[in-house]
């Protein structure tokens, strides 16, 4: 039980702090404190006093803008309207915006490197930064891979995502040569052009018309398989495989074996071999087709439909030059007398134009008529983009 003494005790100080008067607050203890608090009168003076900050930030901040702001170059809008809008990299900038900025500001960027715009955007920019205008050498994207589903071997079934991004995280893709394409078309929906597609040997195939050599499949693929080259450099070691020749032979039908013969062939000495691989060297390269015909597994290939057969004009001298060099004994004729070729043996390699002291040969395949096929292809991407644009207006 309670001591009932000290319950009375406890009463009696509650009943005394009850008694006491309610302290006075503020400045000289002037202000009454109260029990209740207008709540419409603390939100007005709160949304004031946020008013009036805010007001102030933002005079401070219109004044800096004002006083810190940099003018853009309308050159810049003038160079964004002529670009491709493609945002694909090929330029080597974020975005077209990004390379608008750059070629205006900057001297030594060049206005040709908006490769989806053509020589249309590239003239559009060199005349408004009043750069010189330099003669680019047509591209492409090429596939350095033929080894399709029934000419190549795989390790295992892949039945994950069907990317080749996601395929190549399984132990480096589920074909049996590690360089080779893996089919999946991660290339192809990555495109920004709808130029490339895949065939029935999950290959990815390039429309020449399409494709502007931005570069983009080449970033996508996980195997490099993808390069862009020079449009002209029509004869390719399609191949990327590093194996030993046995090893590529086993894996693929269509690799090269790095057996050496394009390089015993080839009179321009382009072809090397390195790492058990064949490469091509561009720069030397003629485009004569010979290794072609002589690799025994059709690793190389000529992207020349037909090559025209060499003609022997009346200019001729006889002197027996182009029949020294032809590789095919296609070219004949007596000393100091007009010679002729044989049409049925001419494969078209141009070889005999090359050497030709007085350029009497013709009909043989040549640069300028590389050029004029890709200027067709950029008159034909130039409708394809005015008519995307007449599409999107009248959906507009």
């Amino acid at each position: 039980m309670f001591d009932l003494n000290i319950i009375k005790i406890l009463t009696d100080l509650f009943q005394t702090i009850n008694e006491i008067p309610l302290p006075m607050l503020g400045v000289g203890a002037g202000v009454e404190a109260k029990e209740s608090v207008d709540l419409i009168e603390v939100i007005k003076f709160s949304a004031a006093f946020l008013l009036g900050i805010s007001a102030l930030f933002g005079i401070g901040l219109a004044f800096a803008a004002k006083k810190f702001a940099v003018k853009e170059d309308p050159r810049v809008d003038q160079v964004s309207e002529v670009l491709a809008h493609a945002h694909c990299g090929a330029c080597g900038y974020p975005g077209c915006r990004q390379y608008a900025e750059a070629v205006v500001s900057d001297p030594d960027v060049k206005p040709t490197l908006c490769t989806p715009g053509g020589a249309a955007s590239a003239e559009a920019v060199a005349k408004i930064t009043g750069k010189v205008m330099e003669q680019t050498e047509p591209k492409i994207a090429r596939v350095f891979c033929q080894g399709g589903c029934s000419k190549s071997k795989r390790r295992f079934k892949y039945e994950g995502v069907k990317d080749c991004r996601a395929a190549i995280l399984a132990s480096g893709g589920d074909k049996s040569c590690l360089y080779g394409c893996l089919g999946y078309g991660s290339c192809s929906r990555a495109c920004p052009f709808d130029a490339i597609r895949m065939s029935e040997e999950n290959l990815p195939v390039i429309d020449p018309v399409k494709c502007t050599a931005c570069g983009v499949c080449a970033q996508t693929c996980p195997t490099n398989v993808i390069e862009i080259l020079p449009l002209a450099k029509e004869v390719l070691v399609n191949c990327h495989s590093k194996d030993k020749g046995p090893v590529t032979k086993k894996n693929c039908q269509v690799g090269c074996i790095s057996c050496g013969l394009c390089v015993k062939v080839c009179p321009y000495n382009a072809p090397k071999v390195e790492n058990f691989l064949s490469t091509i060297d561009l720069d030397k390269c003629r485009v004569c087709g010979l290794c072609v015909r002589k690799c025994p597994t059709n690793a190389i290939v000529d992207y020349i439909p037909k090559r025209p057969k060499a003609f022997v004009t009346e200019k001729c001298i006889g002197c027996h030059a182009c029949a020294k060099v032809c590789p095919v004994n296609a070219a004949s004729g007596e000393q100091k007398k007009l010679h002729v070729v044989d049409q049925d043996r001419c494969i078209g390699c141009g070889i005999c134009v090359a050497k030709c002291p007085v350029c009497a040969i013709t009909g043989t395949f040549n640069y300028i008529e590389v050029l004029n096929v890709y200027e067709a292809k950029q008159a034909a991407r130039a409708r394809a983009k005015a008519e995307r644009e007449a599409t999107a207006s009248a959906d507009k």
